[in-house]
Protein backbone atom coordinates (compact mmCIF):
# COMPACT_ATOMS: atom_id res chain seq x y z
CA UNK A 1 0.00 0.00 0.00
CA UNK A 2 2.83 2.38 0.86
CA UNK A 3 4.48 1.73 -2.51
CA UNK A 4 1.20 2.51 -4.29
CA UNK A 5 0.81 5.72 -2.27
CA UNK A 6 4.36 6.82 -3.08
CA UNK A 7 3.77 6.15 -6.78
CA UNK A 8 1.22 8.99 -6.95
CA UNK A 9 3.36 11.54 -5.13
CA UNK A 10 5.70 13.90 -7.03
CA UNK A 11 9.32 12.80 -6.83
CA UNK A 12 12.44 14.92 -6.67
CA UNK A 13 13.94 14.60 -10.15
CA UNK A 14 17.13 16.54 -9.54
CA UNK A 15 18.76 13.34 -8.26
CA UNK A 16 19.00 12.14 -11.85
CA UNK A 17 20.66 15.38 -12.90
CA UNK A 18 23.18 14.97 -10.09
CA UNK A 19 23.78 11.32 -10.99
CA UNK A 20 24.39 12.36 -14.61
CA UNK A 21 26.82 15.09 -13.57
CA UNK A 22 28.75 12.70 -11.36
CA UNK A 23 28.84 10.03 -14.07
CA UNK A 24 30.12 12.56 -16.59
CA UNK A 25 32.82 13.58 -14.13
CA UNK A 26 33.81 9.92 -13.70
CA UNK A 27 34.10 9.58 -17.48
CA UNK A 28 36.37 12.62 -17.62
CA UNK A 29 38.41 11.26 -14.73
CA UNK A 30 38.81 7.89 -16.46
CA UNK A 31 39.85 9.60 -19.69
CA UNK A 32 42.43 11.66 -17.80
CA UNK A 33 43.66 8.45 -16.17
CA UNK A 34 43.99 6.84 -19.59
CA UNK A 35 45.95 9.86 -20.83
CA UNK A 36 48.18 9.58 -17.77
CA UNK A 37 48.93 5.94 -18.56
CA UNK A 38 50.30 6.91 -21.96
CA UNK A 39 53.28 8.26 -20.04
CA UNK A 40 55.76 10.96 -21.02
CA UNK A 41 56.50 14.40 -19.67
CA UNK A 42 52.80 15.34 -19.62
CA UNK A 43 52.06 12.66 -17.01
CA UNK A 44 51.91 15.11 -14.05
CA UNK A 45 49.44 17.29 -15.97
CA UNK A 46 47.07 14.37 -16.41
CA UNK A 47 47.50 13.41 -12.74
CA UNK A 48 46.39 16.90 -11.78
CA UNK A 49 43.36 16.57 -14.06
CA UNK A 50 42.37 13.31 -12.36
CA UNK A 51 42.58 15.02 -8.98
CA UNK A 52 40.51 17.98 -10.16
CA UNK A 53 37.76 15.72 -11.48
CA UNK A 54 37.80 13.82 -8.19
CA UNK A 55 37.30 17.09 -6.31
CA UNK A 56 34.41 17.98 -8.61
CA UNK A 57 32.84 14.56 -7.99
CA UNK A 58 33.14 15.01 -4.23
CA UNK A 59 31.14 18.23 -4.51
CA UNK A 60 28.37 16.49 -6.45
CA UNK A 61 28.30 13.65 -3.92
CA UNK A 62 27.79 16.17 -1.12
CA UNK A 63 24.90 17.69 -3.07
CA UNK A 64 23.26 14.28 -3.40
CA UNK A 65 23.63 13.45 0.28
CA UNK A 66 22.24 16.85 1.25
CA UNK A 67 19.29 16.38 -1.11
CA UNK A 68 18.57 12.97 0.42
CA UNK A 69 18.22 14.57 3.85
CA UNK A 70 16.04 17.44 2.64
CA UNK A 71 13.77 15.71 0.12
CA UNK A 72 10.41 14.28 1.20
CA UNK A 73 9.88 11.92 -1.74
CA UNK A 74 12.90 10.36 -3.44
CA UNK A 75 12.89 8.40 -6.74
CA UNK A 76 13.83 5.24 -4.86
CA UNK A 77 14.96 4.22 -1.39
CA UNK A 78 17.20 6.76 0.36
CA UNK A 79 19.68 4.08 1.35
CA UNK A 80 19.93 2.96 -2.28
CA UNK A 81 20.60 6.54 -3.39
CA UNK A 82 23.36 6.91 -0.81
CA UNK A 83 24.90 3.57 -1.73
CA UNK A 84 24.79 4.33 -5.45
CA UNK A 85 26.41 7.75 -5.26
CA UNK A 86 28.97 6.50 -2.73
CA UNK A 87 30.01 3.58 -4.96
CA UNK A 88 30.33 5.97 -7.90
CA UNK A 89 32.43 8.33 -5.81
CA UNK A 90 34.61 5.46 -4.61
CA UNK A 91 35.47 4.70 -8.26
CA UNK A 92 36.82 8.16 -8.98
CA UNK A 93 38.46 8.30 -5.54
CA UNK A 94 40.42 5.22 -6.53
CA UNK A 95 41.41 6.88 -9.80
CA UNK A 96 42.87 9.69 -7.73
CA UNK A 97 44.74 7.20 -5.54
CA UNK A 98 46.29 5.80 -8.71
CA UNK A 99 47.34 9.27 -9.84
CA UNK A 100 48.79 10.02 -6.39
CA UNK A 101 50.93 6.89 -6.54
CA UNK A 102 52.19 7.90 -9.98
CA UNK A 103 53.11 11.36 -8.70
CA UNK A 104 54.70 9.99 -5.53
CA UNK A 105 56.98 7.58 -7.39
CA UNK A 106 57.54 9.93 -10.36
CA UNK A 107 56.49 7.28 -12.88
CA UNK A 108 56.69 8.34 -16.52
CA UNK A 109 56.44 5.04 -18.38
CA UNK A 110 53.74 2.39 -18.05
CA UNK A 111 53.48 -1.26 -19.03
CA UNK A 112 51.16 -2.27 -21.91
CA UNK A 113 48.69 -4.11 -19.60
CA UNK A 114 48.38 -0.93 -17.50
CA UNK A 115 47.45 1.06 -20.59
CA UNK A 116 44.92 -1.57 -21.61
CA UNK A 117 43.42 -1.50 -18.13
CA UNK A 118 43.05 2.26 -18.48
CA UNK A 119 41.12 1.80 -21.72
CA UNK A 120 38.76 -0.70 -20.06
CA UNK A 121 38.17 1.70 -17.17
CA UNK A 122 37.01 4.35 -19.65
CA UNK A 123 34.56 1.78 -21.02
CA UNK A 124 33.32 1.10 -17.47
CA UNK A 125 32.74 4.80 -16.84
CA UNK A 126 30.86 5.17 -20.11
CA UNK A 127 28.62 2.21 -19.26
CA UNK A 128 27.71 3.75 -15.90
CA UNK A 129 26.93 7.03 -17.66
CA UNK A 130 24.59 5.14 -20.02
CA UNK A 131 22.88 3.24 -17.20
CA UNK A 132 21.94 6.07 -14.85
CA UNK A 133 19.36 7.87 -17.06
CA UNK A 134 17.59 4.52 -17.49
CA UNK A 135 16.81 4.49 -13.76
CA UNK A 136 14.17 7.16 -14.39
CA UNK A 137 11.96 4.45 -15.90
CA UNK A 138 13.26 1.21 -14.47
CA UNK A 139 10.32 -0.94 -15.54
CA UNK A 140 10.82 -0.03 -19.19
CA UNK A 141 14.58 -0.47 -19.06
CA UNK A 142 15.13 -3.65 -17.03
CA UNK A 143 16.70 -5.61 -19.89
CA UNK A 144 19.02 -2.75 -20.88
CA UNK A 145 20.08 -2.12 -17.28
CA UNK A 146 20.75 -5.82 -16.80
CA UNK A 147 22.84 -5.96 -19.99
CA UNK A 148 24.89 -2.94 -18.91
CA UNK A 149 25.59 -4.28 -15.43
CA UNK A 150 26.55 -7.66 -16.87
CA UNK A 151 28.98 -5.92 -19.23
CA UNK A 152 30.47 -3.98 -16.29
CA UNK A 153 31.07 -7.25 -14.47
CA UNK A 154 32.73 -8.72 -17.57
CA UNK A 155 35.00 -5.69 -17.89
CA UNK A 156 35.95 -6.01 -14.24
CA UNK A 157 36.92 -9.62 -14.94
CA UNK A 158 39.04 -8.57 -17.92
CA UNK A 159 40.81 -5.99 -15.76
CA UNK A 160 41.51 -8.71 -13.19
CA UNK A 161 43.03 -10.87 -15.93
CA UNK A 162 45.23 -8.00 -17.13
CA UNK A 163 46.29 -7.39 -13.53
CA UNK A 164 47.48 -10.99 -13.24
CA UNK A 165 49.20 -10.91 -16.65
CA UNK A 166 50.89 -7.62 -15.83
CA UNK A 167 52.07 -8.82 -12.42
CA UNK A 168 53.67 -11.90 -14.00
CA UNK A 169 55.38 -9.80 -16.67
CA UNK A 170 56.53 -7.35 -14.03
CA UNK A 171 58.07 -10.13 -11.95
CA UNK A 172 59.90 -11.63 -14.93
CA UNK A 173 61.16 -8.21 -15.98
CA UNK A 174 62.51 -7.16 -12.58
CA UNK A 175 63.36 -10.37 -10.73
CA UNK A 176 67.06 -9.86 -11.39
CA UNK A 177 66.93 -6.06 -11.54
CA UNK A 178 65.61 -3.14 -9.49
CA UNK A 179 63.26 -4.34 -6.74
CA UNK A 180 61.87 -0.81 -6.30
CA UNK A 181 60.62 -0.76 -9.88
CA UNK A 182 58.77 -4.00 -9.18
CA UNK A 183 57.19 -2.59 -6.00
CA UNK A 184 56.08 0.58 -7.77
CA UNK A 185 54.59 -1.43 -10.64
CA UNK A 186 52.67 -3.62 -8.19
CA UNK A 187 51.26 -0.52 -6.51
CA UNK A 188 49.96 0.90 -9.78
CA UNK A 189 48.48 -2.43 -10.92
CA UNK A 190 46.68 -2.81 -7.59
CA UNK A 191 45.19 0.69 -7.76
CA UNK A 192 43.97 0.16 -11.32
CA UNK A 193 42.36 -3.14 -10.37
CA UNK A 194 40.58 -1.45 -7.47
CA UNK A 195 39.06 1.15 -9.82
CA UNK A 196 37.44 -1.70 -11.76
CA UNK A 197 36.27 -3.27 -8.49
CA UNK A 198 34.54 -0.04 -7.54
CA UNK A 199 32.78 0.12 -10.93
CA UNK A 200 31.61 -3.44 -10.28
CA UNK A 201 30.21 -2.18 -6.97
CA UNK A 202 28.25 0.43 -8.95
CA UNK A 203 26.83 -2.36 -11.11
CA UNK A 204 25.77 -4.23 -7.97
CA UNK A 205 24.04 -1.15 -6.58
CA UNK A 206 22.16 -0.63 -9.84
CA UNK A 207 21.06 -4.27 -9.80
CA UNK A 208 19.87 -3.87 -6.22
CA UNK A 209 17.74 -0.86 -7.17
CA UNK A 210 16.27 -2.68 -10.16
CA UNK A 211 15.33 -5.70 -8.04
CA UNK A 212 13.60 -3.54 -5.44
CA UNK A 213 11.70 -1.42 -7.95
CA UNK A 214 10.42 -4.08 -10.35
Amino acid sequence: MLRLFRAFLPKEERFFDLFARHAETCVKGAQALQDMLRGGEETPVHCQRVSQFENDADGITREVLTAVRRTFITPFDRGDIKNLITSMDDAIDQMQQTAKAVMLFEVRTFEPPMREMGQLLVECANLVSRALPLLKSIGENVSMLTAITEELTKLEGRVDDLHDIGMKELFLKHRNANAMDFIVGVEIYDHLEKVADRFDDVANEINSIVIEQV
